[in-house]
């Protein structure tokens, strides 16, 4: 398939069990040239994550306080991992000079780091491949954010000398050299910047689990996983609380036109999910990609005669909301009513004084607000195009027994956003979910 990049996550490097798995991943096919290490994760339910002992360590030596007993947990689990696997490497050298630098104020990046750092050494020790530091390679600016042009040239030209390499995720460094870590999405962003610098042909993301999913398996009784699914499908299912990647995670590739290939290092022989610029013509008439929806949802509805010809209305509405430091979601309108959707949490504590600014504004004749209401985003390639998309929804919910509160599809051909009362939230899920997937 050509070039590829492969992430791993923080339960695919747990313990040397779970990395022999990884070795057995990158040795098993020569395409697969460049690897991204996370730190380990949970070993079980109970475990801790070696990140956030790092960051206890760091919250300990800002305060003074030694931090020597969570030190033991994090070194005894590198130990444990290095003798196990077998691999020559110093690593007593490296956890006493982290150990040193955390000691001594260093930032509490510098200390998360760390996990991905020795997650990385460990893994070209295993591999026999050069071991490339993200400090050297990956950069911010001096706002800190990340510097794309200059991360790219170097790091590009350090992966074009044809070596396989590993470049742990989650950091860079800033114009005077100190490591910064990424805000969210970690390793996972790490992985798309170097996909992209290698100009990868398929950037591999392996964690626990064998692809996406169609729904929600908390609600959705084993739901079936998605094949394909393109860079605009995934961004509405993740918008509306589908747990997958950030946008962030996946900017570089997505930009790159790269596709992304999730897999489960458990179940390699799985294809997972492959998340595609472009999937080609629709080949799935009446079904969809998958569906999405979040809870607890406010609206607020405003009524005035003659809307529709009073000029900034809209404008002035959207403006107490921005005053607020307030997002809306959806904002369906009639020829005398308009509705701002907003997240419950937005309206904390600022519910009275948004609407007495709207009231001061607006001058409506009459508002009311809706409290609890759930959207669903039923998504597919092509709804807008194939008929029946919008009755099949609607049906489902007629059949069981779910109140649509707001319908907003607009212009967009790939998905139809549904309002119903957060209490039949799990139901309409289930109903949509049983009338498109046999």
């Amino acid at each position: 398939m050509g070039l590829k990049v492969c992430k791993f996550g923080g339960t695919s490097l747990a313990d040397a069990t779970q990395i022999r798995k990884v070795q057995s991943i990158m040795l098993g096919d020569p395409d697969r040239r460049f690897i991204v290490p996370s730190a380990p994760g949970k070993r079980t339910g109970k475990d801790q994550k070696i990140t956030d002992l790092l960051y206890l360590c760091a919250s300990h030596a800002r305060q003074g306080i030694k931090f020597d007993e969570v030190w033991t947990l994090i070194a005894d689990r590198y130990r444990s991992i290095v003798a196990e696997l077998g691999v020559k490497l110093n690593i007593d050298a490296e956890l006493a000079e982290a150990k040193s630098r955390i000691a001594t104020a260093m930032t509490p990046d510098y200390a998360a780091s760390r996990g991905e750092y020795l997650s990385g050494l460990i893994i070209a020790a295993l591999l026999g491949w050069d071991f490339i530091d993200a400090a050297d390679v990956i950069f911010f600016d001096a706002r800190g954010r990340l510097d794309m042009r200059k991360t790219s040239e170097t790091l590009g030209a350090r992966l074009a000398a044809g070596r396989n390499a590993v470049i742990p995720g989650f950091y860079g460094a800033t114009p005077d050299g100190e490591v910064k870590t990424f805000s969210r999405g970690g390793s996972d962003i790490s992985g798309a910047i170097v996909a992209a610098a290698a100009r990868a042909d398929v950037y591999e993301n392996w964690t626990d689990v064998s692809g996406l999913l169609m729904a929600d398996p908390r609600i959705v009784e084993n739901p079936k996983p998605i094949d394909t699914v393109t860079y605009r499908e995934l961004r509405e299912l993740a918008y509306m609380g589908a747990t997958v990647l950030h946008d962030e995670a996946i900017f570089p590739v997505r930009q790159a036109g790269i596709p992304v290939n999730i897999r489960n290092t458990n179940r390699p022989q799985d294809p997972g999910t492959m998340i595609t610029p472009d999937a080609g013509p629709v080949a799935h008439q009446g079904t969809i990609t998958g569906l999405a929806g979040r809870k607890d949802f406010h609206v607020i509805t405003l009524y005035k005669a003659m809307m529709n010809t009073e000029v900034g209305f809209g404008r002035r509405l959207l403006s107490v909301l921005e005053d607020h430091a307030i997002s809306f979601e959806h904002a369906p309108t009639g020829i005398d009513t308009m509705s701002v959707v907003v997240a419950g949490s937005q309206l904390e504590e600022k519910m009275e004084k948004v609407l007495d600014q709207i009231r001061v504004d607006c001058e409506p004749d009459s508002m009311e607000v809706y409290p609890t209401m759930a959207l669903i985003a039923v998504v597919g390639r092509g709804m807008a195009r194939t008929p029946g998309m919008a009755a099949k929804t609607f049906d489902a919910l007629a059949n069981a027994r779910v109140n649509i509160r707001m319908i907003d599809q607009g212009s967009s051909e790939i998905n139809i956003i549904i309002g119903v009362d957060s209490a039949d939230f799990e139901r309409a899920m289930q109903a949509i979910y049983a009338a498109f997937v046999p």
